[in-house]
């Protein structure tokens, strides 16, 4: 966390950042909610409140979206989706990076259920590159992606990661060096 440069992303507050890495937000089973466009640090703010958290006591554990549906896919195909679904609720926190960056196709009714399952029982931490009227594009069903939202945004903290790419913005920072020194 102390590599972020908050002053880069200033729509985000570095007090919430470290009273969520506290772990506080878990205690209560609430969710966070990191959005913003590719590039911003919500992926390296989320891993560093999962760091935060395990040191404090809790677990936690990191996934992708796409992952962790085509985990669910499997477990359903192997007939042992209750049992799988069940391995995860002995998890603190459950980190889901990047929902939205590819479709999930027949996995998204499957990482509904993982939600609506974890919902007011265990915390999640979600980054997403969309916003949310867009999210239906990723589970393919505006209705089932409503009710996933209500359950989300209930008790939860939800920051908007603003302002240009880190990566962009180095790799613009190195073309520079390289004009000036050939």
């Amino acid at each position: 966390m102390e590599e972020f440069d908050f002053t880069l992303a200033p729509s985000i507050g570095k007090e919430e950042v470290v009273c969520l890495a506290t772990g506080e937000f878990i205690g209560a089973r609430e969710n966070v909610i990191f959005l913003g466009a590719s590039g911003t640090g919500k992926t390296h703010l989320a891993q560093a409140i999962g760091q935060a958290v395990i040191y404090a006591g809790y677990r936690a554990r990191f996934t992708t979206a796409v992952v962790l549906a085509q985990e669910l896919l499997a477990a359903q195909d192997e007939h042992r989706l209750p049992r799988y679904l069940k391995s995860w609720q002995k998890m603190d926190l459950v980190i889901v990076d990047e929902l939205g960056y590819l479709g999930l196709g027949p996995g998204g009714p499957l990482l509904f259920q993982f939600f609506a399952e974890r919902y007011e029982n265990g915390s999640v931490l979600v980054t997403s590159n969309l916003e949310f009227s867009r999210w239906s594009e990723v589970f393919g069903d505006p209705v089932l992606t409503a009710a996933l939202l209500d359950r989300l945004t209930h008790h939860s903290h939800i920051l908007v990661f603003e302002g240009e790419s880190y990566r962009f913005r180095e790799s613009q920072s190195k073309k520079k060096r390289t004009q000036k020194n050939p």
